[in-house]
């Protein structure tokens, strides 16, 4: 069967003992692909595509919506519908994002400011193809624009699947660009051949995606950079080894570089939940995966306020909750992408379409960024109106004095005009 051990950690060591999102030796070649994409254009897409993408030579770059739509109409129907179901809740949730989302429109001195809730024209939605293509990463992206109102969605997956195709169909995307990595960064973020200039690039990838990210989010917006995936299980000594080894390797399973961790107020369940891994381990298709990554995770014993001190400075991706204090935890914990609650729910039903997005920080960013919504795709440019009259001379008079105090004379004069005065403000 194979034993397993997790590494002991002390809950002062959690924080520091995950791998950064972007490694600092992978920036330079990333920069490379970017600036080859940018100044070569579609030939050197196809040339990355070809070369690290599987995409045959001289095949097409982009799938259209009726090739798209094809793959959705070739799979089983219960397949269909899952799709479709599931992207049905996640439009649900999304909409409720919207409805939480109001203009501001307030009274200020002489007049009024406010802003406006504005979505980008075109979005750009990255699908991870490795090991696990993932359809369900088009529907979190993509329906999440079109909720949104986003006008044009492009999606990019390399050597998409039939269903990651069929996915692109459900969410109504405009192309899929069959390039991934650096690449399919550079193209979306710069515009290359028929793949227009995104305003926005979003989407869980490999490190080379993170690290391409990172590198155009001065170009184009993004929605966070998604490192490794991340489950952290806090338990007390109520909690179901079963279940807590079950979704420890639901997390294993992505990628070898994943994080799980366990902590907890009770010694023995650690090693209940390891003979339990053993066991579960035994007949996991994605085993090796799995004990890859069991071994990057690790286990922290603590007391109850230890434990949850712990949880707050790991801020993980993803939290779940088990055994006899979930409610009282969850009230007490805040800094995480997701939390699940209580044993009867298990963080894959996040990952599969309940209705929040499972496009969520990682590597600790929890600690100030959320994940993906509704609000990835909007923007507030705000607007001020004012008329002359005694509160409209109050402020020009302290906007004029305050340029002063800055040494711009230009500022305070145009602030004073709109008073009647002409630049004989106090100097």
């Amino acid at each position: 069967m194979g034993e397993v051990r997790l590494r002991r950690l002390d809950a002062t060591e959690a924080a520091r003992a995950r791998q950064p999102a972007v490694r600092p030796e992978l920036i330079a070649a990333v920069l490379e692909i970017i600036e080859s994409v940018r100044r070569g254009g579609e030939a050197k897409l196809r040339e990355y595509a070809e070369l690290r993408d599987g995409l045959e030579a001289g095949g097409a770059l982009v799938r259209t919506p009726a090739e798209m739509k094809a793959a959705l109409e070739s799979l089983p129907r219960s397949d269909r519908e899952v799709l479709e179901r599931t992207a049905g809740r996640i439009e649900h949730f999304a909409r409720a994002q919207m409805a939480s989302v109001a203009p501001v429109d307030v009274a200020v001195e002489g007049g009024r400011a406010g802003d406006r809730v504005v979505p980008v024209r075109v979005a750009g939605c990255y699908a991870p193809g490795g090991r696990f293509p993932l359809p369900s990463s088009v529907l979190m992206t993509a329906v999440t624009a079109r909720v949104a109102g986003v006008r044009e969605v492009w999606l990019a997956s390399p050597k998409p699947s039939r269903e990651v195709m069929a996915a692109g169909a459900v969410a109504g995307v405009a192309g899929l660009l069959g390039a991934g990595g650096a690449q399919a960064v550079a193209a979306m973020a710069y515009g290359v051949g028929p793949v227009p200039r995104c305003d926005v690039v979003v989407g869980p990838g490999g490190e080379w995606v993170t690290a391409a990210k990172l590198l155009v989010s001065g170009v184009v917006g993004i929605d966070l950079l998604a490192g490794p995936s991340e489950l952290a299980v806090l338990s007390d000594e109520a909690g179901d080894p079963v279940l807590i080894a079950a979704d420890l390797l639901a997390q294993a399973e992505h990628d070898p570089a994943a994080l799980p961790v366990l902590i907890t107020t009770c010694p023995d369940l650690v090693e209940r939940v390891e003979a339990e891994l053993a066991r579960q381990l035994s007949d996991l298709p994605t085993a090796e995966i799995a004990r890859a990554a069991l071994r990057n995770g690790f286990a922290v014993v603590a007391p109850e306020d230890e434990a949850l001190r712990c949880c707050e400075e790991l801020a993980p991706e993803h939290l779940q909750l088990h055994g006899s204090r979930t409610e009282d935890w969850e009230g007490t914990l805040d800094r995480f992408g997701a939390v699940f609650v209580t044993e009867s729910v298990t963080e894959v039903l996040g990952d599969y379409g309940a209705g929040p997005n499972h496009t969520l920080p990682t590597g600790g960013t929890a600690r100030f960024t959320g994940g993906l919504s509704v609000l990835s795709f909007l923007r507030r440019p705000t607007w001020l109106r004012l008329e002359r009259g005694p509160e409209l001379e109050v402020l020009t008079r302290d906007a004029a004095r305050l340029a002063r105090m800055e040494g711009l004379e230009a500022h305070a004069r145009a602030a004073e005009l709109r008073s009647g005065k002409r630049g004989s403000g106090d100097r």
